[in-house]
């Protein structure tokens, strides 16, 4: 029995360590947009309308039902009765049953079901440009947190330095090396910096709240800081472009909504023929029965579809204009975003000297300070400007890559990300 009970908990404890393991792999971009694809709460309650729009697909197949009728005539008064007769004999009635069907014409129902199907399509097409915008959200809050982990991590290796240096100068004050205003401005900076790390780390944890939300899941994610996002290749301008076209989800849905309305435009024109109503009949009249056949039309003098015709037309006119005003906003929104990019990465590569050059700084007046060549105002100075230095650079890195990102959503590549 106690075999099988450590059994168990081995298997528990092997279980629980897997999932703490699962919970703390580094998501790279590209895995935070999958599982945000098929996880995404937003995205599940929008499909359902591509469903929705593909069960129209079942209504426009279906055939018009046969239409049975009745119609019984009673004689009312009882002195015009048959000898010998009452009320109820059927020689006092006349019953008429009609059995008829619509029938569709002039490619009617085809039309309808391409209609339906071209629907369909559309709502494919919406939705996978909802998904853009979504992915493109996920990005840009993944993109957060990794500012985030970043600037938790500077604040922690600013907060270390300081405290080895309070320990240092407390160690150095009852040396007599130096003075007790030393101490507490060494010790005062190791407090500011203690509360900043406190702030930085409930800010990074709101930020994971939040891509954990947009990501469909619960457990606590970590994301690889170490990430390089050059690999997310992004080629040149002409064929960033070229690419838009071909993957930009707006683009694609205006042509859907373009082939959409020219299937409109077909059937409206098809409604305007009347369909006509065709059956049988079977009629008793005075107990003897007839059959005959039976037909009924409109007669379009008036109503000829005109005002549906007229409106698919300028649907159409409508598709046609936004997909030339998108391929136009396209252009200028890839050139803009590839601009912005181009910028960002230039200021990446010039900031390393500044970075360099900050380092050096410190570490030289941080070791004149412990050799007693210089005051601890001048550390502290150093202190000050290498931690804005490094701040600044973390906000260079968190443009270009958000500029990176921004030119992928723009080029419609984004969602190749996903797949």
């Amino acid at each position: 029995m106690k075999f099988i009970f450590k059994i168990f908990l081995y298997l528990a404890i092997a279980v629980g360590g897997l999932q703490s393991l699962h919970a703390q792999t580094p998501f790279t971009l590209e895995q935070v947009l999958k599982t945000a694809k098929h996880n995404n709460p937003i995205l599940k309650s929008e499909h359902f309308n591509v469903a929705i729009a593909e069960s129209d697909i079942l209504s426009a197949e279906l055939r018009p039902n046969l239409v049975l009728s009745n119609e019984t005539i009673q004689i009312a008064n009882s002195s015009d009765f048959e000898n010998s007769t009452n009320y109820g004999n059927p020689e006092n009635r006349e019953v008429l049953w009609q059995l008829s069907k619509t029938f569709q014409i002039m490619g009617q129902r085809k039309n309808k079901i391409d209609v339906a199907q071209k629907s369909a399509q559309l709502s494919q097409k919406e939705y996978t440009e909802i998904e853009s915008d979504i992915l493109f959200e996920v990005a840009q809050k993944w993109n957060e947190v990794w500012t985030a982990q970043k600037q938790l991590e500077l604040i922690k290796s600013a907060k270390d330095n300081i405290d080895s240096l309070v320990i240092i100068n407390q160690h150095r004050y009852r040396n007599q090396v130096i003075t007790q205003t030393d101490v507490f401005r060494t010790e005062l900076l190791a407090k500011q910096y203690a509360l900043q790390y406190t702030t930085e780390r409930q800010e990074l944890a709101n930020r994971k709240k939040e891509l954990q939300f947009l990501m469909g899941i619960q457990d606590t994610i970590q994301i690889d800081t170490s990430e390089d996002l050059g690999e997310y290749g992004l080629t040149s301008l002409n064929e960033l472009l070229q690419q838009s076209i071909e993957f930009r989800s707006d683009i694609q849905t205006a042509k859907s909504m373009i082939d959409v309305s020219e299937s409109n435009l077909h059937l409206q024109k098809s409604m305007a023929y009347p369909q006509p109503e065709i059956g049988v009949i079977y009629n008793v009249q005075h107990k003897i029965p007839h059959v005959g056949f039976a037909a009924s039309i409109d007669l379009p003098f008036f109503d000829r579809n005109q005002g549906e015709i007229k409106k698919s037309l300028i649907q159409r006119d409508q598709a046609e204009q936004r997909l030339h005003t998108l391929q136009a906003q396209l252009e200028t929104e890839i050139i803009t975003a590839y601009d912005k990019y181009q910028v960002q990465l230039q200021n990446i590569e010039s900031y390393q000297s500044v970075l360099e050059q900050s380092q050096t700084i410190l570490d030289n007046i941080k070791y004149a300070y412990l050799r007693g060549g210089t005051s601890i105002i001048d550390f502290l100075e150093a202190q000050s400007s290498w931690l804005e230095t490094q701040e600044q650079y973390n906000d260079v890195l968190e443009q270009y890559r958000q500029s990176h990102i921004q030119l992928l959503y723009v080029a419609g590549l984004i969602n190749q990300l996903a797949q």
